[in-house]
């Protein structure tokens, strides 16, 4: 199948815009293996992709990997799942913890930033660093995930050009992992939200 063909019947304003993108992802675990998942099926051009950690059997749950791949960086994981439902994407992944050193240099070149660490301290060391490093360029992050229903509880938050989606009050119990229809509700928030605000930067 050709590029035109795979990219058939899509928005013929937006569709172009994303194709030009080059958003970030903080993380590879559930927010950020499924809303990288999602991005690629709208059809962003390029995704940045950073996770230093490996597939477990407990990552299963809510993250978009397989049985067979247990044991693999969740990079290689995501970029091998990513490929096989688009072969037209550009991807560059970094096995590697982030850190304030080395986030600037990692994703110099996106458009917009996903954040989708699990840990507040994480969370907090991220946002510092992008706000310091990238003041203009968006952040979307997640607070509050945890547990099941409340659907209607999960929101969208701005400050400047900072957004934080999710219900912010739910905090995870320690030996109790997030469920897949929050963390995945979340998730389609970052991602719709993504594509939203690349169109919004392209019109001014």
């Amino acid at each position: 199948m050709n590029k035109v063909d795979y990219f058939c019947e899509r928005d013929p304003f937006a569709f172009p815009i994303w194709q030009q993108a080059r958003v970030g992802i903080a993380g590879a675990g559930g927010l950020g293996s499924n809303a990288a998942i999602l991005l690629a099926r709208a059809g962003i051009g390029h995704l940045t992709i950073a996770d230093f950690d490996r597939v477990s059997v407990s990552n299963l749950n809510r993250q978009a990997f397989n049985l067979d791949q247990i044991g693999m960086l969740k990079t290689e994981a995501l970029t091998h799942n990513i490929r096989k439902i688009n072969p037209y994407i550009s991807l560059s992944e970094h096995p590697v913890k982030l850190l304030r050193d080395n986030i600037p240099e990692i994703f110099s070149e996106v458009d917009i930033m996903i954040e989708a660490f699990d840990k507040a301290e994480q969370k907090q060391m991220l946002i510092e660093t992008w706000l310091l490093a990238f003041p203009d360029i968006p952040m979307i992050c997640a607070s509050g995930l945890a547990g099941y229903g409340r659907s209607e509880d999960i929101r969208i938050s701005q400050s400047n050009y900072l957004y934080i989606v999710g219900d912010q009050v739910s905090e995870l119990k320690a030996g109790i992992s997030p469920i897949a229809p929050r963390v995945m509700i979340v998730a389609a928030m970052q991602a719709n939200l993504c594509l939203e605000l690349l169109v919004k930067r392209y019109q001014g």
